[in-house]
């Protein structure tokens, strides 16, 4: 990690805690110019993480979504970047609340046509700019800690829309108990993007193969594609493929 990566996280962190913190305070905390602080800011705000304000930023993520975000954060990108690239001009597709999934359409850049019906609060800084995307947010009840919106006004939407593709996020993933979330309100929202599309891909960083989490999703079988990294388990890997999923490392 470059030193002005780490800068950056540990700008994050403190305005986390202590939103008040102005510019020069924060160039005094880490012994470098305003002039270097307020380039940070920038950068920061132009990925989404934090709203400018005067003398300072405001972070726009709650600090368990922060966190998730910077975990494995390399392999979530060649993910994202991997399943973008499944993703084709003028083509429909749902995408699902989550870390790895919300970045796919910062690679969507020069297609033409898409359009994405999603249930996350996360991708939209990756959206506003791309006049080829349109998107509709499946309304419902927002929860700031997974930057999500979840609940039967959500459901009631994604049951109005088919679509090419449906992009899943994944808590865990064995070969013998399928996809899981931590959420019984995502796992749903997962289920129905999933019953609304001819092919269902999921999203998985290798610290995801094995683990089971709390509310079940779907099996094996109901996978089409699996995105995940080379550090997967082989073993479970194997396992996902006898399943019949067309597992990529990437």
């Amino acid at each position: 990690m470059t030193k002005k990566r780490n800068r950056k996280q540990q700008i994050l962190e403190l305005l986390m805690e202590r939103p008040e913190l102005s510019v020069s305070e924060l160039s005094r905390h880490f012994h470098v110019s305003e002039v270097t602080i307020r380039s940070d800011l920038k950068g920061l705000e132009a990925q989404g993480y934090l709203l400018r304000q005067h003398g300072g930023g405001l972070p726009t993520l709650h600090a368990n979504v922060a966190e998730r975000q910077r975990a494995h954060i390399d392999e979530k990108t060649r993910i994202a970047r991997a399943a973008a690239d499944l993703i084709g001009d003028l083509e429909d597709v749902m995408i699902t609340a989550g870390t790895t999934t919300s970045l796919i359409p910062r690679f969507l850049v020069g297609r033409q046509g898409v359009n994405i019906v999603t249930n996350s609060t996360l991708l939209l800084p990756f959206v506003r700019h791309n006049p080829g995307l349109s998107v509709t947010l499946a309304g419902g009840e927002f929860r700031p800690a997974i930057e999500a919106l979840t609940g039967p006004a959500t459901i009631r939407e994604i049951d109005q829309f088919h679509v090419a593709k449906a992009f899943l996020g994944s808590d865990g993933i064995t070969a013998g108990k399928g996809t899981t979330a931590d959420s019984a309100d995502i796992a749903d929202v997962c289920r129905h993007m999933s019953q609304q599309a001819r092919q269902t891909i999921v999203l998985a960083d290798a610290s995801k193969l094995g683990r089971e989490g709390f509310a079940h999703i779907m099996p094996a079988s109901g996978i089409d594609i699996l995105i995940t990294d080379t550090a997967a388990p082989p073993a479970e890997v194997e396992r996902l493929r006898k399943k019949g999923v067309d597992v990529r490392m990437v």
